[in-house]
């Protein structure tokens, strides 16, 4: 059935070939730092365990999960607020998921509250989702760039 003579003249093959692992990192370290650094796996999010709780702004420009007490503001690039978490602050970030309580203003491109959702405050967006059995005291407002105003205030 399967010959090692018959596997490398087929183009199914030749076609997979070129795509391997350390044909990538190869290309990449000839080429620019940034190239390099644009193959590299993303991190794992940040995680702030239930048992956390943080007095003072929090800023990444990864990704991070809240699970606790957070009272201040939080600057991310995907942002998400678990079920069990308090976030009593302004919450910035690119992608913002509430599952759990903020007090405080959301600013994001993407804002998605789910039904576990519990947030007061103003919600300024490019899309937004509410999910039904979300609760939301506040205004809504569209932005093009929501992100741009929140770093002038």
């Amino acid at each position: 059935m399967f010959t090692k003579g018959k596997a490398p003249d087929t183009p199914e093959t030749k076609k997979s070939s070129p795509p391997t692992a350390p044909a990538k990192p190869a290309s990449a370290s000839s080429n620019s730092p940034s190239a390099s650094t644009a193959n590299k796996p993303k991190p794992a999010p940040s995680v702030l365990s239930s048992d956390l709780t943080i007095k003072g702004n929090v800023t990444t420009t990864g990704d991070i999960q809240i699970e606790g007490m957070v009272e201040g503001d939080i600057r991310a690039h995907l942002l998400t607020v678990g079920e069990t978490a308090t976030v009593k602050g302004e919450c910035i970030a690119d992608d913002v998921v509430v599952n759990g309580r903020v007090v405080g203003c959301v600013r994001g491109l993407k804002v998605r509250l789910t039904a576990s959702a519990r947030v007061e405050g103003d919600i300024i967006h490019k899309t937004i989702a509410i999910e039904s059995g979300a609760h939301f005291e506040g205004s809504v407002k569209r932005e093009d760039d929501p992100l741009a105003s929140g770093k002038k205030t």
